[in-house]
């Protein structure tokens, strides 16, 4: 502990808060077009509908479980992935979501037209990858679906962008052969997320090293 760069390590934590605030409006205007699960929580459907679980297990508790079984896998893989910024985005995820739908639902009625909820649908994806690549690019720790591709990305040197998509289709394919709901919404955000996270992973870079150029070596815990 007396090796820690408290201040670095602080900077590096508010990032993470900042990017992960940024990434849940994101998927905040994704939820609120109402054209399809991201591919991520298709997969967790298709295992939630397909296996036999006790009657006290719902979708958010089979997600949990699925995020802490990625985190298990990375110990045992290369733990210096898992830090304390994954169990932050494990922990706060779901209510920051709850604190953007509260001024985002009204903007959306059950009516609301096709051409009307794509562009929130594509709004969202863009925004998600913004706020994501904030988060890494603290390199305070990144959340486990997340992490997947980003592990991936590092150990093979294929663009993050490229393996990102390859992901998430494959989220999207398991879940759905496993009986989880594929949408518009599923298709759009596979296909866009990464390849707008590989535009905005220079620039997130050079705002978190410009944040953290003054605080000494990086700080990964």
């Amino acid at each position: 502990m007396k090796n820690i760069n408290w201040p670095r390590l602080t900077v590096q934590i508010l990032l993470l808060l900042a990017g992960l605030t940024v990434a849940h409006l994101g998927v905040t205007l994704f939820l609120q077009s109402s054209l399809g699960s991201d591919p991520f929580n298709v997969l967790v459907q298709g295992l939630y509908r397909s296996i036999p679980w006790p009657s006290w297990m719902s979708h958010g508790r089979v997600h949990l479980l699925i995020c802490l079984l990625i985190v298990l896998v990375l110990l045992f893989v290369d733990r210096s992935y898992v830090r304390i910024g994954t169990l932050l985005c494990m922990a706060l995820g779901g209510p920051i979501i709850d604190l953007w739908s509260i001024p985002i639902t009204p903007l959306f009625s059950e009516g609301m037209s096709l051409p009307a909820r794509l562009p929130a649908l594509v709004l969202g994806c863009a925004i998600l990858a913004f706020g994501m690549t904030i988060v890494i690019r603290s390199e305070a720790g990144t959340g486990p679906n997340d992490l997947v591709a980003v592990v991936i990305s590092d150990k093979t040197k294929k663009s993050f962008g490229a393996v990102r998509v390859a992901v998430d289709l494959s989220f999207a394919l398991i879940g759905w052969l496993l009986g989880g709901v594929v949408g518009i919404g599923t298709l759009v955000c596979a296909g866009l997320v990464g390849p707008c996270a590989q535009l905005f992973m220079q620039v997130s870079g050079r705002i978190c090293e410009a944040c953290l150029k003054k605080f000494g070596e990086n700080q990964k815990i």
